[in-house]
């Protein structure tokens, strides 16, 4: 009873039977317990070895799948053709012929000759005769100010005028007579002066009730409105000559020591650059400005196109220095690494890497001072996927004929 529940494996210290059989019937028992645990690991080492050998199978299997999908059979077969295909790329010619070198900055163009009209007498608008845009020519009238009050007072001056004259008479011819004193007569004298300068000064007005224009030109402000009660030294109108324009730029002194005036310039509209126009140096300033070390140039458009107004903002390049046979390639053809620039020349079907020199520079190419001769290709798009001798196929035989 009191081995109700025990490990039937495990063995058990049992008491010896009585009799002389004890100890033989002890190692029955214990020879039973290990056969029992032989067994067992038996069993386990069988299913760990099943195991490994499905493992080595699976394995086996899915090796050899993958080998035949690389082989080329049916629709994963790949394309050797399409591997080695070169990459696509465009060339162009070196060339031989000028490049220059600019000083470049921006300004804005001005018109050299500009001014503001303004009221030189008192009155209402009665007519007005011109709006922004409108050319005028020197001397022609753009403006009517009521003259009434100017006219009266034209003949009031003149009236004054009229009867300080006869007062100077009546002095001199008693003066003559001994019937006035000097003084008398002097003062007679003053007020007749003083008459005909109010006279002078009452046509004056009336003269400048009529605004004309200073000068040929154009009108390119207008402040005033029909109608308007204007006092004096009020804003009228702006005109301004467009010919010339200018444009006024400030470069460092190293840099204008080699100008001359009459020196060609060239210039381009920032807000559209493919229009460009000639223009030559008109004025070097004297003087440099002590607080920028900057020297004030004046440049004068030349015939610029008609869509060009005052105000329009422009980059201006002057000349340098020009090199009449230089070698010349696209921008786009050069690759810059750190110090070093080089090209990719297009020998057949093969791409060759060669270091070149940079030399001068304009909008879209470069010279090349080393490296290169006129009449060789070179890529100008595609060089990204190129190694030197590395296969190419040329975009179009005819662009590069033509570049």
């Amino acid at each position: 009873m009191a081995n109700e529940g025990a490990d039937p494996d495990v063995p058990r210290r049992v008491p010896p039977p009585a009799g002389g059989g004890a100890g033989r019937g002890v190692d029955d028992h214990r020879r039973r317990g290990w056969r029992r645990w032989a067994l067992i690991a038996g069993g386990v080492l069988v299913l760990a070895a099943a195991g490994l050998g499905a493992y080595s199978l699976a394995n086996g299997s899915s090796q050899k799948s993958k080998a035949e999908g690389a082989k080329p059979d049916g629709k994963n077969k790949s394309d050797p053709k399409k591997e080695k295909e070169p990459p696509t790329v465009a060339v162009a010619k070196a060339e031989s012929g000028p490049i220059s070198a600019y000083i470049v900055a921006t300004a804005n163009l001005v018109a050299e000759q500009e001014v503001q009209i303004v009221a030189e007498a008192e009155g209402k608008v009665v007519e007005l005769l011109v709006e922004e845009g409108t050319p005028v020519r020197k001397g022609q009238k753009v403006l009517q100010i009521d003259r009434e009050a100017s006219a009266l007072a034209v003949e009031k001056a003149d009236l004054g005028l009229r009867n300080a004259s006869a007062n100077l008479e009546r002095s001199e011819l008693l003066w003559g007579q001994k019937l006035v004193s000097t003084q008398d007569l002097d003062k007679a004298r003053f007020d007749r002066d003083l008459a005909r300068t109010t006279l002078t000064e009452a046509r004056y007005r009336l003269q400048k009730t009529a605004v004309a224009a200073p000068f040929d030109g154009t009108v390119t402000i207008r402040k005033v409105q029909l109608g308007q009660t204007l006092k004096l030294g009020e804003e009228l109108l702006t005109i301004a000559d467009f010919s010339p324009l200018v444009a006024r730029i400030f470069l460092p002194e190293r840099e204008v020591l080699d100008l001359a005036v009459g020196q060609d310039a060239h210039l381009a509209l920032k807000a559209r650059e493919q229009v460009r126009f000639q223009g030559r140096i008109r004025q070097i300033s004297p003087v440099v400005d002590a607080a920028s070390g900057t020297v004030k140039v004046t440049v004068e458009a030349v015939a610029p196109p008609p869509t060009v107004r005052p105000g329009t903002f422009v980059s201006v390049g002057i000349v340098r220095e020009t090199h009449p046979q230089a070698v010349l390639v696209p921008r786009t053809a050069v690759v810059r690494e750190l110090q070093e620039a080089y090209v990719y020349v297009a020998e057949g079907t093969v791409a060759r890497k060669r270091v070149v020199e940079v030399g001068l520079e304009d909008a879209g190419r470069l010279e090349i001072t080393r490296g290169l001769v006129p009449g060789e290709q070179v890529v100008t798009s595609g060089q990204g996927a190129l190694k030197d001798q590395a296969p190419i196929r040329i975009a179009s035989a005819e662009a590069g004929r033509s570049s």
